[in-house]
Parts: structure tokens; sequence; C-alpha cells
């Protein structure tokens, strides 16, 4: 009996025997309800993260203010350090800015497409998503390059100290 006479066959736009409504494209309703579910939590943990990406940098400006006044140029290593720490806490700051943007973004579009079914959205929150990635993709491969510099200065801080 060929498949598009038997009532009991799945859901299939193409007639492809065997092809699910996912594996066509169509949200299903399941997947529609996870999205909906991980919406709320995406749209938190985003504004938890510009939230601490503000708290990075007006600490940043505070250290940096505080630790320039107490170090004064007397000191070991004068007020350098204390203004490059600031600015340390300050980039990070302004670093977490962008992944926190992404995640903000992508559950605020899968809301606006769970309440306006538009593609737009869809294609949107599946821009940021993807944004999202490939920012902790970058970040996970300056990290793994800056480890053998570290291992490197490391070791040439250690060896100087044993010479002197």
């Amino acid at each position: 009996m060929p498949d598009i006479d038997n009532s009991c066959q799945s859901f299939r736009n193409d007639g492809v025997p065997g092809r699910s409504p996912a594996a066509q494209g169509v949200l299903t309703d399941t997947m529609l309800r996870y999205l909906g579910e991980a919406s709320p939590w995406l749209r938190f943990v985003g504004i938890l993260s510009f939230i601490g990406c503000g708290l990075m940098v007006f600490g940043g400006i505070i250290a940096a203010i505080v630790l320039y006044a107490v170090s004064g140029a007397d000191s070991e290593f004068g007020e350098f350090p204390a203004v490059i720490l600031g600015l340390v806490y300050i980039a990070s700051g302004a670093l977490v800015f962008f992944p926190a943007r992404f995640i903000y973004s992508f559950g605020s579009k899968i809301r606006g497409y769970l309440l306006s079914r538009s593609g737009e959205d869809l294609e949107e929150a599946f821009r940021n998503n993807k944004s999202f990635w490939k920012f902790c993709g970058i970040c996970s491969i300056v990290c793994l390059a800056l480890i053998p510099l570290g291992i490197i200065g490391s070791l040439i801080a250690v060896i100087g100290s044993a010479f002197l």
C-alpha cells in the first residue's frame, strides 16, 4: 500500500518514508515547548550577565582609583600596576558584554517567535545563538593559545629569580 494512502504513517511533507517533521525543518510542538521553557532562563542569564558586566567595569574603575591613590610613586611597583589591574577589570567587563547580549537576544527572539510565529524572529534567534557559540569558541582558542605563553613566562620568571 502506498504511503499516501496509509493513514497510520507519520506526517510527511515531502513523501519520503521515515522522515520526521523535525528532519524536514518543521518545528514540532515538543520543540516549541522546549524553546518556550528555555526563553525566560536565557533572558535571566543575559540580565545577570549584564549586571555582572556593569559591576566589573565599575569595580575596575574603583580599583584603579583606589590602588592608584594607595600605591605611590615611592612603592616598589609605582602606580602603573594599579592602573593595569583596573584596565584588566574594565576589559573583562567589556568582554562579558558580548556573550550577555547574544544570550539575552536569543531568549528574546525565541519569545518573539513563539508570540508571532515570524520566521525572521526565529532566524534572528538562531543567529544570536550561533554568535554566542562562535564567541565562546574564539575565546577558548585564545585561552588555549595563552596557556603555553603562561608556562614559558612562568619558567622564565622562576629561572630568572634563581639567578638573582
